[in-house]
């Protein structure tokens, strides 16, 4: 810390008590001042020779009969004065960052210029601040903070302008060129008490980081980190990644983590000017700079705060045009009054209709003409969407279960993905079940438009499986369910017989999707049930196996499709429809098989 010694006198200033401070002198003091609390028993001469301001009080004093003069509001207070009569006796004073800005603000009070006397107060002050102070990015941060009970003083002698400028210019210095700043000296002095000697200091060998100014600035108050940044973005050299680390940074120190906190009635305002003000600082680049997560934090607390209303409608932007790096739980904003769900789903539905904005927006359409293709592959083409698909369909798994919210708002929200955006249906299904579960009030017409989003044809088997013995699903759901898997089993055991049929078979199960069968999990009456993995297909053994899971109204469905399929639907077959409809699908197939073999011979001896 840089620091400046004037006067050669040793100090003569004694105390007595906690109220009188007097100069210890061969002559007796002729003049007594108040500052604050405290009474300083002076010498005219050595204050009149300096102080212009006190020319006037004795003179005024004098005309009215007054032996004391009063100094009110003075800057600094009464060790801020203190500094200035031992500056007008010659004595020693040490000035330093913690007490140059009082000092330069108690001279100007007392106007301590050089008209008075060369050399005086202020003069000397102000060779100090440029030459040393503002050069040093610690001192500059100490003195900034320390103009906060100086005001408007500090603001009017241009200290606080100075000081800011001081630290947006050093905030650009090469980091090669950069000496730690104090808040990473105080870390470093902490860890040196359980660190050995020989690994002291290990970070002064390199270059500090990009954000080695980050954690001082920091510490300053709202306004002035404000001011500070915007002077830093003003220079133009800052990128805005690293502005966002300091907004980051900033709002972790100060915001806390508790949302009751975060709306207490006793600090919701200040919270607000903060959040408030986070936001305004954001880069201007649309949030592409800082993460997702982070932006959406800022939302959430918005919304709680109820902060400006233009304010969201920016982060709303910013958000929607990442919103495929958000995750579902980083979604979950709460409602306020007067809506009535737990969540606000609105925020959503906008936050995706952004999304799709910035998409079109982004489209070159001349080189999706050339390639040939359309809207769809386009789409499907961008894994963001893809992952935004992912994403919504978490969020609405998550709001499913709450029993305020409506039909409509959950429909609207799954229709504003598109249907490229969803190769598998599997996580819609998923909200689907958990949203049917705990609306059990709803109407057949609900029931059937919600089921509605779903396509069964983009099921895995496994999520095919859990519909097909859901007994929240309306009939006609089970029934196309059962119908595409025993039109997809059979298309799978086709036997290969050319290159065209294999690849539609291959098309139906595309290996690609098989992943993500296995990580389909469905919400119970219980709890989170775990989808059991089928084995491996292989013949009509496991096709049988299969269906034997299938609950009593799923399996006689079943059975009927079965005989239809099988053409043993028709008027000559009635008792043969009747009897395997009363089998199990195991023993039904088994029973098919031999009865089929036993026909073939009879057939060929009669030929014969």
């Amino acid at each position: 810390m840089k620091y400046m010694k004037l006067g050669s006198k040793p100090d003569a200033f004694q105390a007595v008590g906690n109220c009188v401070r007097f100069v210890l002198s061969e002559l007796e003091t002729d003049i007594v001042i108040n500052v604050g609390e405290l009474k300083f028993h002076l010498h005219k001469f050595p204050l009149l020779s300096k102080s212009n301001k006190i020319q006037k009080l004795v003179s005024n004093s004098s005309k009215e009969g007054l032996d004391e003069i009063e100094l009110d509001d003075f800057p600094g207070g009464s060790k801020a004065f203190e500094i200035c009569a031992k500056f007008c006796y010659g004595m020693v004073v040490t000035l330093n960052a913690y007490n140059v800005v009082a000092a330069r603000c108690a001279a100007e009070y007392l106007e301590m210029t050089e008209d008075i006397d060369r050399g005086n107060l202020i003069f000397k002050i102000d060779v100090f601040l440029n030459s040393s102070i503002f050069r040093s990015w610690k001192d500059s941060i100490i003195v900034l903070q320390s103009t906060d009970s100086l005001l408007p003083w500090a603001e009017n002698q241009k200290v606080i302008g100075r000081s800011i400028d001081s630290i947006a210019s050093k905030t650009s210095v090469d980091p090669s060129l950069v000496s730690w700043s104090y808040t990473y000296n105080r870390s470093t002095e902490s860890l040196d008490k359980i660190t050995p000697i020989e690994l002291k200091f290990p970070d002064r060998t390199g270059y500090a980081p990009k954000d080695w100014w980050v954690e001082d600035v920091c510490e300053l108050n709202i306004h002035l980190f404000k001011r500070v940044m915007i002077a830093i973005k003003l220079k133009g050299r800052m990128d805005g990644g690293m502005i966002c680390v300091a907004l980051k940074t900033f709002a972790a120190k100060w915001l806390p983590d508790s949302v009751d906190a975060l709306v207490s009635s006793a600090n919701s305002l200040k919270y607000k000017s903060l959040v408030e003000t986070v936001i305004c600082l954001l880069p201007s680049d649309k949030g592409v700079s800082c993460p997702c997560n982070f932006l959406l934090k800022l939302l959430k607390f918005a919304v709680l705060l109820d902060a400006d209303e233009s304010l969201k409608e920016d982060l709303i932007i910013s958000v929607g045009s990442k919103l495929d790096e958000a995750c579902a739980s980083d979604l979950l904003i709460g409602a306020r009054s007067p809506q009535t769900t737990i969540y606000d789903i609105q925020i959503v539905q906008k936050l995706v209709d952004q999304f799709v904005i910035n998409g079109r927006s982004n489209r070159n359409m001349k080189v999706t003409e050339k390639n040939g293709r359309n809207e769809g592959d386009f789409v499907l083409g961008h894994g963001s969407w893809l992952r935004v698909g992912k994403i919504i369909d978490g969020y609405l798994a998550e709001v499913a279960r709450d029993p305020n919210l409506p039909v409509v708002g959950f429909i609207e929200l799954a229709l504003s993905i598109p249907d490229s955006a969803r190769p598998i249906h599997d996580r819609l299904y998923c909200a689907i079940d958990i949203y049917l579960k705990e609306h059990p009030s709803l109407t057949k017409a609900e029931r059937k438009n919600l089921c509605g989003l779903m396509d069964i044809k983009k099921l895995t088997t496994d999520a095919s499986m859990h519909a097909a013995q859901n007994e929240q699903l309306p009939l006609r759901v089970v029934v196309q369910v059962l119908f595409f898997e025993q039109t997809r089993a059979a298309v799978i055991h086709t036997p290969r017989k050319n290159d065209e049929s294999w690849a539609k078979a291959t098309l139906e199960t595309p290996k690609s999707l098989r992943k993500q069968m296995d990580d389909l999990k469905v919400k119970g009456d219980d709890g989170l049930v775990k989808i059991e993995k089928l084995t491996k297909r292989s013949g009509s053994k496991n096709s049988g196996s299969r269906m034997m899971l299938l609950p009593s109204r799923s399996r006689r469905i079943f059975d009927r499709l079965w005989i239809v399929g099988k053409g043993l639907g028709n008027g000559d077959n009635k008792s043969s429809e009747t009897s395997a409809s009363s089998q199990s699908p195991v023993s039904m197939v088994q029973g098919e098989i031999k009865s089929s073999s036993s026909s073939s011979r009879r057939r060929r001896y009669s030929i014969s």
